[in-house]
């Protein structure tokens, strides 16, 4: 849940600047979006070489705390 709360606070301080409407304005809209898939194929690519780093050490046998 905090991930989901940095990724919501992230992109509406980045992307959100007009208040006088009750909706977001296109270019608002898309920086959000913008922020999301960022943050996303970030989040995907860090699992995957998290992913990666792990079967390395496990291969080797480099296990740690072992």
């Amino acid at each position: 849940m905090t991930l989901y709360s940095k990724l919501v606070q992230r992109c509406f301080d980045d992307c959100v600047s007009d208040f006088t409407t009750k909706t977001l304005p296109s270019k608002e809209e898309g920086c959000v979006m913008r922020c999301v898939d960022k943050f996303q194929k970030a989040s995907e690519r860090i699992s995957q070489r998290f992913q990666e780093q792990n079967a390395a050490m496990m291969q080797s046998g480099q296990i740690p705390g072992r």
